[in-house]
């Protein structure tokens, strides 16, 4: 079964970082695309960074330069580094494991989320 567990969100102000874990169990993780999506009070959710199985690191163009994401395959842990921090970050931030060559909002493999707030 597989499983997903973020942590690492936070409150911060305008410009300060956080970083994001999702510890990752049940399956092989070359095997899939993990993703980073989040959702905001009254949008819908969106892609904001990815591990594709298919062609590497993809990132949302809001996002470029400030986000990165890794992954730790000997701990199956991937990573969010949120950098210079903007209050239009403030969503709930989930973690999703995709069987596809890349991330969709079509998996069912999701955590719980995790809460970040960037105020000004």
């Amino acid at each position: 079964e597989v499983q997903l567990v973020e942590s690492g969100g936070g409150l911060v102000q305008t410009g300060w970082s956080l970083r994001l874990s999702c510890a990752a169990s049940g399956f092989t993780f070359n095997d899939y695309s993990i993703g980073w999506f989040r959702q905001a009070p009254g949008k819908e959710r969106e892609g904001a960074a990815c591990i594709s199985r298919g062609i590497g690191t993809i990132y949302r163009d809001s996002v470029k330069g400030r986000f990165t994401t890794s992954s730790d395959n000997a701990k199956n842990t991937v990573y969010l580094q949120m950098n210079s921090l903007k209050p239009e970050a403030t969503a709930i931030y989930y973690c999703s494991a995709d069987a596809r060559a890349f991330c969709t909002n079509k998996t069912t493999n999701w955590g719980q989320g995790t809460q970040v707030t960037v105020f000004s």
